[in-house]
């Protein structure tokens, strides 16, 4: 993990692009790019995990500037098909990657909300010429091109670490972990179980699956510590219930503490009140952002790249809260809140 320093999104993916060796060799012409009935442009289609996810929302955001920026440089149009269903359901996923192939994409991005339900699917796009590139949650065993995101077990060991640090590596802890049915996620709570061993001091009460909203997941955590008040702190692989104000009112930060994943604006308040004295940042805006560029790369300019491009968390804390914040507003984040743009 790395400590923030400002950067403009076109470095970040400069920089990204340029470590991981991508567009250095040539490769056979897509077969997407020839298909009957697709224009002459890129036409991604972007199957997220659920409409609703802020997380997700950024990343949107990010690959809708690549898309924008590619177009000018280029002067090819580039267009972003946002399909995510508003809710977690890898059926509807694999439905709606069907519905992209039958409309004319290009190219297909997808976080796989189950990767067994949408493997068949990512494979039947590949088939009718229509590349797959993950991101966030892999299938690794379809046929998709390429995946980026973080590694997922080690994210899970890095939140038990820190919360560790935080708790003096002793207490009951409990993990908050999402959908019980998503990759990404098995392996993030694994992590966490995995480094807990390290600690003789600290016990893990149980795990909590939820409904991937911000209500239902501060809901259970609500839920989860009335049930048991022993628990001292929480491994959020996810920041769910922290783009809410709920748990700012409802737990002290004196007797409770959070580690979590993730770092969007909603989350920053409880850095600043200390009840999450740690985030560990995904740059989601980069899903989309670098995404598009690798798709652009492989569709159009037939270039070639790396399979796995990993995705390197940031640790935030009070210490660069205000670091953060001023990276977070470039990305284009406009809820940003003033008090942590002025920090420094």
């Amino acid at each position: 993990m790395t400590k923030v320093r400002p950067f403009t999104v076109a470095a970040a993916a400069l920089a990204i692009c340029a470590g991981l060796g991508i567009g250095c060799s040539k490769e056979p012409a897509s077969p997407a790019a020839e298909a009957p009935g697709r224009g002459p442009g890129l036409k991604i289609a972007m199957i997220a995990k659920a409409s609703t996810n802020p997380v997700f929302l950024s990343a949107r955001t990010g690959a809708e500037a690549a898309a924008k920026e590619l177009s000018q440089k280029h002067n090819v149009p580039v267009e972003i098909v946002w399909l995510t269903p508003p809710g977690e359901d890898g059926q509807v996923q694999a439905q709606r990657l069907a519905q992209a192939v039958n409309e004319g994409a290009n190219a297909a991005l997808i976080s796989c909300s189950d990767a067994g339900k949408v493997t068949g699917a990512i494979n039947d796009a590949v088939a009718r010429g229509v590349p797959v590139m993950t991101f966030d949650s892999d299938a690794p065993d379809s046929k998709r091109f390429a995946f980026y995101g973080v590694d997922d077990i080690k994210t899970g060991q890095a939140v038990m670490d820190e919360l560790a640090k935080q708790m003096g590596e002793k207490g009951s802890i409990a993990i908050l972990a999402g959908n019980q049915n998503a990759p990404n996620l098995r392996k993030r709570v694994d992590g966490v179980k995995e480094a807990a061993k390290k600690y003789p001091n600290m016990k893990v009460v149980e795990t909590f699956y939820h409904v991937e909203t911000p209500q239902d997941a501060a809901a259970e955590v609500i839920r989860a510590q009335n049930a048991y008040p022993q628990i001292q702190g929480w491994a959020m692989i996810g920041g769910w219930p922290l783009f809410t104000q709920t748990l700012l009112t409802d737990l002290d930060p004196n007797k409770v503490k959070i580690v979590s994943v993730d770092a969007l604006p909603a989350e920053l308040p409880y850095v600043q009140k200390g009840l999450a004295p740690v985030l560990l940042a995904q740059p989601t805006y980069l899903w989309g952002y670098v995404s598009v560029n690798r798709i652009f790369e492989k569709v159009h300019l037939k270039k070639d790249g790396p399979e796995i491009m990993p995705m390197e968390l940031v640790r935030v804390s009070k210490e660069n809260l205000g670091t953060w914040a001023r990276q977070l507003k470039a990305w284009g984040f406009t809820d940003v809140g003033e008090e942590f743009l002025k920090m420094p």
